[in-house]
């Protein structure tokens, strides 16, 4: 059986919901990994409409890595959301036109928080919304309905409104043994080979290191 192509936009043909990311979307401000897909039954091919307030003018980026699964409702907001804060009034006066438009604040008046950041092996949950600027590392899971407004950590389960932390899903050592596999940077062909490791074996640092050596 054939490996899915990761140049296809519907990798498999029968899950027409399914999509991987990297081959729709078009703005150069959003990067994505091989194998990341997005899942939704209305209208897939266009992840873009949910990376919100994304301006080029800004200049940050979301950036995905490999192996993530999203689910449909996703949203990424961007720094373009965000009001002075330093003030009385955080109403953005400028945006209205006309006269007010000559108090258009700089850039470096804003609150912008930098480039939204996603490591490899991340899962999300349903309707899941993320904040500018948040980090998430890898193997992460984000529980369905959660607003993402601090960084998570690798590993780690969070879920809620604000997503709070659960639990680590494995002991440090078994997280840092992981992290030093980083098997989503491997050829795919050892990827393949390696599933029923990968998906299967409750994860021990003695059998990520043994897996680490195998080809």
């Amino acid at each position: 059986m054939a490996i899915p192509n990761p140049n296809a936009i519907y990798p498999n043909p029968a899950i027409k919901s399914l999509v991987f990311i990297k081959n729709v979307v078009q703005r150069a401000t959003i990067q994505v990994g091989d194998f990341t897909y997005y899942d939704d039954p209305v209208n897939p091919e266009n992840f873009e409409a949910h990376v919100t307030h994304h301006y080029s003018f800004l200049d940050d980026r979301l950036i995905i890595g490999k192996f993530c699964a999203i689910a449909s409702g996703i949203e990424f907001i961007m720094n373009g959301a965000n009001h002075m804060m330093r003030g009385a009034s955080t109403y953005p006066f400028n945006i209205l036109g006309g006269e007010w438009q000559t108090q258009t604040p700089s850039l470096t008046d804003l609150p912008l928080k930098g480039d939204t950041v996603v490591g490899n092996d991340v899962w999300f949950g349903q309707n899941v919304t993320v904040l500018p600027g948040i980090q998430i590392g890898d193997g992460a899971i984000i529980g369905a309905n959660s607003v993402v407004t601090k960084d998570v950590a690798p590993y780690t389960i969070v879920g809620g409104n604000p997503a709070q932390p659960i639990r680590k899903r494995f002991e440090p050592d078994v997280i840092q043994a992981l992290l030093d596999l980083a098997w989503w940077q491997r050829d795919i062909g050892w990827i393949t080979k390696h599933i029923p490791d990968l998906m299967q074996q409750v994860p021990t640092v003695a059998k990520i290191q043994r897996l680490a050596t195998l080809k």
